[in-house]
């Protein structure tokens, strides 16, 4: 017997036909002996609808709290449904929400952190042979005010959950069917990977590719509890996201990601001073805005320039505060949110040289320039000019992924 978490994004019970297949789907794995947990998103819209209702009351957005109270109803709806076609089918099924499930977190509103899950409840539900249906997204703090995790919660309800549980897999079903070398849109000789490392899939999350969210790949990562991202509307194996050891392709890219959710900032002649960089990122930091890559270049006057990348969303507020804080430093401040940031990713580039010239040559003969460089073990990013982010991936995978680079190595 194992012990399964599935999860169900919006997408995949949007309607009663698809609840129905996804509660199919359920009492088959139940069926074949295992013991499952379901944690499913609000219906495809719910939750956008939920929000339009906030703000049609008025002017301004909902109070942090009542947002969550508000938002964590679509969840809800989605379990007792769910639950409902369960029983149908003759299967005992229990729903529960957040706070039901044991599912503690911080006191911070619409980005709430997972502390603990007290999983007395679910395995009670489990010993007696029934499904666990639970609500992702959501949870409770220590107060008892219900709180919501953001973008991607569901991800990280369900590896989360498999992780407290000490699950044997945690199947995420999308509407893709597992994770690909690109984005297929874009390059239709994308190709489905059978594995990836946690590590991979890690860089890949968070320099944009969009089937997982970052904050579920580090809970798997850090519990060891294997990923199996596959289609909610058919049986085929997806893709493995796993420890590296049990990667067996090991390519030396993997992916090839884009970003274009990212805004540049240029300070110009900012003097070369201890205590310089702080008065720029400190308002920043005080604003919650996030840095990404940071570029700084020493002139011989003694002054330097020094650029860094935010959230597209978060742009006009940190161009604001830059040029409030390039006030009081008598420098320049530039802005720029028409560019992307391109990645490769691969663990075959801890042992291979010659990757980022070869990635800068690609792009060189496209008449691609970068703007900026950032490097890990295992990826390299550039920026660009965001109207050249087909051609640059199209032109990357083309020379990393279709022409095979380096012949890939089995590990025995």
């Amino acid at each position: 017997m194992a012990l399964v978490v599935q999860k169900f994004g919006g997408t995949s019970v949007g309607d009663p036909d698809r609840i129905r297949n996804v509660a199919r789907r359920v009492v088959e794995t139940a069926r074949a002996g295992n013991q499952v947990v379901v944690c499913v998103s609000a219906m495809a819209g719910e939750t956008d609808g939920l929000v339009a209702l906030g703000q049609d009351l008025g002017e301004g957005d909902p109070t942090p709290r009542e947002y969550d109270v508000l938002l964590a109803t679509g969840e809800q709806k989605t379990i007792a449904l769910l639950a409902m076609a369960i029983h149908r089918l003759g299967h005992d099924a229990e729903s529960l929400t957040g706070w039901q499930l044991g599912m503690r977190t911080d006191a911070s509103h619409n980005r709430a952190r997972i502390q603990e899950i007290d999983c007395g409840r679910l395995r009670a539900v489990l010993d007696r042979g029934a499904v666990a249906v639970v609500a992702g997204f959501q949870g409770v703090d220590d107060d008892r005010n219900i709180t919501t995790l953001g973008r991607g919660g569901s991800d990280t309800s369900a590896v989360a959950v498999a992780c407290a549980l000490g699950a044997d897999v945690c199947e995420i079903y999308t509407d893709v069917d597992g994770v690909y070398t690109t984005d297929p849109r874009m390059v239709p000789s994308a190709r489905k990977l059978a594995r990836i490392s946690f590590d991979e899939m890690l860089e890949m999350a968070s320099l944009g590719a969009k089937v997982l969210q970052v904050r579920s790949v580090k809970f798997a990562k850090r519990y060891g509890v294997p990923i199996h991202v596959r289609s909610s509307f058919h049986s085929a194996e997806g893709t493995w996201v796993t420890r590296e050891e049990d990667v067996m392709e090991r390519l030396v890219v993997s992916g090839v990601t884009y970003n274009r959710d990212e805004a540049k900032i240029t300070f110009r002649k900012v003097e070369d001073q201890p205590g310089v960089a702080g008065r720029i990122f400190d308002p920043l930091s005080e604003a919650g805005i996030v840095v990404d890559m940071i570029v700084q270049n020493l002139s011989s006057d003694g002054t330097t320039d020094m650029t860094f990348t935010v959230p597209v969303g978060d742009y006009a507020n940190a161009l604001k505060l830059a040029q409030d804080a390039a006030a009081g430093l008598g420098a320049e401040v530039e802005g720029d949110d028409a560019i992307a940031k391109i990645s490769v990713v691969g663990l075959g580039m801890k042992d291979h040289a010659g990757v980022a010239n070869r990635m800068f040559n690609v792009l060189a003969e496209e008449g691609i320039n970068i703007q900026m460089i950032s490097t890990s073990e295992i990826k390299i990013s550039v920026i660009i000019q965001e109207k050249y982010t087909e051609l640059a991936v199209r032109a990357l995978h083309d020379a990393f992924v279709d022409a095979g680079g380096d012949e890939p190595r089995e590990e025995g």
